[in-house]
């Protein structure tokens, strides 16, 4: 039974990482409030500092101690929790006097108590980590009735239809975009990641769950739906179906008020023919392909323990853009993997020379503790590493500004996030939140808000942000109204934030 928090007691949640960890704080949020917690996301004026903190690679787990060690000079109490507490447990405790706990995912459902308890002053034991992947059933449809924990999946009664239940989030933005969890956890194992260790075996969440909680952030004024999870492409295989994700984008699309919905992470190789049609031409859903690539020389990904090739990875984009060929494609790669050579080095640029990728993201490999990779040999130097790390990321800055260039004279929708008083900024279908560039809005901008939808040209380019000139056009205002929004000056939009949808609800 959770304990109440002291009156007037604050705790601030602070979040890094990735799109899946803001979904699991949004989940901590309501249950903190839900017990009396007054929740915010500035750490200098409360009595606890919840970090929830990522564990993925050595540059991100250096950001969380930095970021603990910092809420910890404001004289709060300070508790980690997320994938590096998951991960490491007692041991980032013991190498972190500054933290008064170190929660793990087994402590969400009882969050407010250990807070509370923490907050009197009371010792709590730090989580003690083990190797989520054994705690589900090998077989993926087994998994449903496992009572493990899994961050962001969980809901407040679960013996009541979704559609009918409170969901337990409580948003922390107010932004018109919302990340939507799919699943948790990921069945692969590339020999670099670590992240089924600690994030565990595959699972994804019901239809009725994803649409319910959908209206809800609909009603909550969200317009675009990020789908996310360690692996898009897996969802429905543990509820007997692998084509469910086929199935459920147009009805994500559907939900009033979503005016566009966003798949990220997909794996190249489950990348089935009819998901890319679904993805590249369903109405409402944003043509836009977020693929897990890493390397393209066979050789490497052979020893990553992935597959494909530069041809078979440029069959599939061809495969995309013969559906839609304005649509946007991201990946990340991993330069320095152990065995990698000049050969491999220049056959991965050669990929990314044909691929017209719109962004790109380049890691430098290093040695991740429980990874197969750690016992490979072949290791390349640090030296070579940040070598070869510097002459891609060069090359893929060029790649990326010129794959912007080619959309200069497009149509683009472009979803309004920001308007100050100078400037209004969104985003186009290629681009998504945070890591794909922008669009700034010029000319016939006024009346312009957070939520709407512009149909725009695109008259300029700075490196993968685009500028573009929303089109003029004559409506009645009658429709603007009907839609949900209002229009200015003739600009071609799609009403703002709608209110449509079930009541906001937990």
């Amino acid at each position: 039974m959770s304990i109440p928090a002291p009156e007037g007691r604050r705790v601030a949640l602070l979040t890094l990482g990735c799109a899946r960890n803001e979904v699991d704080s949004e989940e901590l949020a309501a249950r903190l409030s839900t017990d009396g917690w007054q929740v915010t996301t500035d750490g200098s004026a409360a009595d606890v500092v919840l970090v929830n903190t990522c564990g993925f690679v050595e540059k991100a787990k250096q950001d969380s101690i930095e970021t603990l060690l910092a809420a910890a000079d404001t004289g709060a109490k300070v508790v980690a929790t997320g994938c590096m507490a998951e991960r490491y447990g007692r041991e980032l405790a013991n190498s972190l006097p500054e933290a008064a706990a170190v929660l793990g995912f087994d402590h969400y459902p009882d969050i407010s108590a250990k807070l509370a308890a923490i907050a009197a002053g009371e010792t709590i034991e730090s989580h003690a980590p083990r190797d989520r992947r054994t705690l589900l059933p090998l077989t993926p449809v087994e998994r449903r009735v496992s009572d493990v924990v899994l961050p962001g999946h969980s809901t407040v009664d679960r013996h009541t239809p979704a559609h009918l239940r409170p969901v337990l989030r409580q948003r922390l933005t107010k932004g018109p975009v919302a990340s939507l969890k799919l699943a948790s956890g990921c069945d692969r194992r590339c020999a670099f990641c670590a992240i089924p260790t600690f994030r565990g075996a595959f699972v994804s969440r019901t239809p009725d769950e994803l649409l319910a909680e959908a209206e809800w952030l609909a009603g909550e004024g969200v317009r675009e739906l990020v789908l996310v999870s360690e692996n898009s492409t897996s969802y429905g295989k543990d509820l007997g179906d692998p084509r469910l994700l086929e199935k459920l984008l147009p009805q994500l699309a559907g939900v009033a008020g979503i005016v566009r919905v966003r798949v990220s992470y997909l794996q190249p190789a489950e990348t089935r023919p009819g998901l890319v049609e679904a993805i590249a031409t369903t109405p409402g859903v944003a043509p836009y392909f977020d693929l897990s690539f890493q390397h393209s020389s066979e050789p490497v990904l052979r020893r990553m323990r992935r597959f494909g090739s530069t041809e078979r990875f440029l069959e599939l984009l061809d495969s995309v853009r013969a559906l839609a060929p304005e649509a946007g494609a991201r990946s990340n790669v991993i330069v320095g993997f152990p065995g990698e050579s000049r050969a491999d080095v220049a056959e991965l640029e050669r990929f990314l020379t044909s691929a017209r990728l719109d962004a790109i993201g380049v890691f430098d490999y290093s040695d991740e503790e429980g990874t197969e990779a750690v016992t490979l040999p072949g290791k390349v130097s640090r030296a070579t590493i940040k070598r070869r790390y510097d002459r891609l990321s060069a090359l893929v800055d060029e790649l990326c500004a010129q794959r912007a260039e080619e959309r200069i004279g497009s149509t683009v929708e472009v979803l309004v996030e920001q308007v100050d008083a100078d400037e209004v900024e969104g985003r186009a279908a290629h681009q998504a939140p945070e890591i794909d560039g922008s669009t700034t809005l010029v000319g016939d901008v006024a009346g312009l808000r957070p939520g709407d939808l512009v149909t725009a040209v695109v008259t300029g380019s700075s490196g993968v942000d685009l500028v573009a000139s929303p089109i003029p056009t004559h409506h009645d205002p009658g429709d603007a109204d009907r839609a949900g929004g209002e229009v200015g000056d003739g600009a071609s939009v799609s009403g703002g934030p709608a209110r449509a949808g079930r009541a906001a609800r937990g």
